[in-house]
């Protein structure tokens, strides 16, 4: 039985290291995602390695690690948690590379989660819609990929990534009023870090998520590869 600190298929050593570079990553001062700095200083950053991104041999246990994920946590009880999943291959991929096989994993690991869950009903499985949302173990997911090769600063990581947060975190943000003024935040910190906008940024509910999902900035003609099983 493994836990959610574990790493797969890493010997204990490199996963403490490669989880510590992600910590890292993620402390620095002018990292500007706000929300991941509180599930940082909450400790409610948990990560999960596995071997290259353009390979699906993890696929089945990161599906039930997300699932279990996805069931230990309610919004109502705690927030700012995120369950990052660290890929120490394939470092060296395009943005455009990068992109496609964050699709074939993300859509992998559904395909999975489809034999035991169904999709959320608070969030759309089509990824055209403004209220598509990834969801594993039966709920919705916000995905932010980080990798080498990135254009924006903030999602440049020594190693592909993917990070899931929940998508019930956003609304219970909005619910709270909070939601504007952390995005407003994250904003300023990151045109501060970079020197411009990200012209992906968009207002949660705005626009296709699955267009933020690889952080390469899109045309408006772009389609996204994923299909719900």
């Amino acid at each position: 039985m493994h836990t959610n600190s574990e790493i797969v298929a890493v010997s204990a050593k490199e996963r403490k290291t490669i989880a510590a570079e992600l910590r890292a990553f993620v402390a620095e001062p002018d990292f500007p995602c706000v929300g991941a700095k509180a599930a940082l200083r909450r400790h409610q950053l948990e990560i999960l390695v596995a071997s290259d991104i353009r390979h699906g041999a993890h696929d089945r246990i990161l599906t039930e690690r997300l699932q279990a994920f996805a069931v230990k946590h309610d919004v109502d009880d705690k927030m700012f948690v995120s369950q990052a999943v660290v890929y120490r291959g394939g470092g060296q991929l395009s943005e455009t590379e990068f992109e496609t096989f964050l699709w074939q994993r993300l859509t992998a690991l559904h395909t999975i989660d489809a034999e035991d869950f169904r999709w959320d009903p608070n969030v759309d499985s089509d990824p055209e819609s403004p209220h598509f949302s990834l969801s594993i173990g039966g709920k919705g997911f916000f995905v932010v990929g980080l990798h080498p090769s990135a254009s924006r600063l903030a999602r440049r990581f020594k190693y592909p990534t993917l990070v899931f947060n929940l998508h019930a975190q956003f609304e219970k943000l909005r619910e709270e009023g909070r939601y504007e003024t952390i995005r407003t935040t994250t904003i300023e910190r990151d045109i501060a870090l970079q020197g411009t906008p990200n012209p992906m940024l968009a207002r949660h509910g705005n626009g296709s998520a699955a267009a933020q999902y690889s952080g390469r900035n899109v045309s408006k003609g772009w389609k996204c590869p994923f299909r719900h099983a």
